[in-house]
């Protein structure tokens, strides 16, 4: 399997498909690269070079102890980015994804990227401080990890079956096999990686990075986002961005990428062609 090697010495796997421009996607907390394969599909049919990586701790990459946070997501996106060496790249970015592709360009530059788009993303910042009112409670991501550590299996059961899809909306008709392939790559996953994730997802604040950034980013969020609440994370995030472009939408769930793929992807296409 492919792998590159961090300054810090941790494998970090990765998937490279195709030629053409490169898109580069990054994951969702606690999942892998395989959470975007309706998307590289979609785009490599479609003539692009699609790229995606396993975050260290998570899927098929080294599951070490240390570096769960921001610094060095962000600096392990930027080893996978050099070491294949991308130019003229758009980042796509998921939910804590989100929040890596933001803090990669602001911490690494722009010199090979053209584009972003942040979907269901976490910044600028999810949890409540005396200047982010409008956040959610610190007890909420404290219950997070509480769950993790007494029992991953079930809490990696409940999200998905809940929340992250939407499937406890009235009339709602659970998919197993999307609830199941959530469980798997959150299982393949480092519980020490995920349990530090949950700090870093929900305690970085992104506002800094986001007024940095000057190429084209497209906020993708839904009003109805169990997991990342719409009204301080899409809009927020939109005004902070220089060339910033919200793109709201109605009654679909924080897992949009999956089980609204079709419109996602066409809404993407459409950015990137632009």
């Amino acid at each position: 399997m492919p792998f590159v090697q961090t300054k810090d010495g941790v494998e970090i796997f990765y998937k490279d498909w195709g030629k053409g421009q490169p898109i580069v996607f990054s994951h969702g907390w606690p999942l892998s690269a395989d959470d975007w394969d309706a998307q590289m599909m979609f785009f490599l049919n479609r003539g692009f070079r699609v790229v995606a990586h396993d975050r260290r701790g998570h899927g098929r990459s080294a599951q070490v102890a240390d570096g769960h946070d921001m610094d060095h997501y962000a600096d392990d996106l930027a080893a996978v980015v050099a070491h294949l060496d991308l130019k003229g790249a758009v980042h796509v970015g998921h939910s804590t994804g989100g929040g890596e592709v933001v803090h990669y360009l602001a911490r690494h530059g722009e010199g090979r990227a053209v584009k972003a788009a942040i979907i269901s993303a976490v910044p600028p910042l999810m949890v409540k401080t005396p200047a982010n009112p409008g956040g959610l409670p610190k007890e909420v991501f404290d219950g997070y990890q509480a769950q993790l550590a007494a029992n991953r299996a079930q809490l990696y059961r409940d999200i998905p079956a809940g929340p992250f899809y939407g499937f406890n909306r009235a009339g709602a008709t659970a998919q197993e096999g999307v609830i199941e392939n959530w469980w798997r790559q959150g299982m393949m996953g480092s519980a020490k990686a995920h349990y530090d994730g949950v700090v870093a997802f929900s305690q970085t604040d992104f506002t800094e990075d986001l007024k940095k950034i000057t190429i084209p980013v497209l906020v993708m969020h839904s009003e109805d986002d169990q997991i990342v609440p719409y009204a301080d994370a899409g809009p927020l995030s939109a005004k902070l961005l220089k060339n910033g472009t919200l793109k709201t939408y109605k009654g679909f769930p924080h897992g949009m990428p999956t089980t609204q793929a079709e419109t996602i992807n066409a809404d993407l296409l459409a950015f990137i062609k632009a």
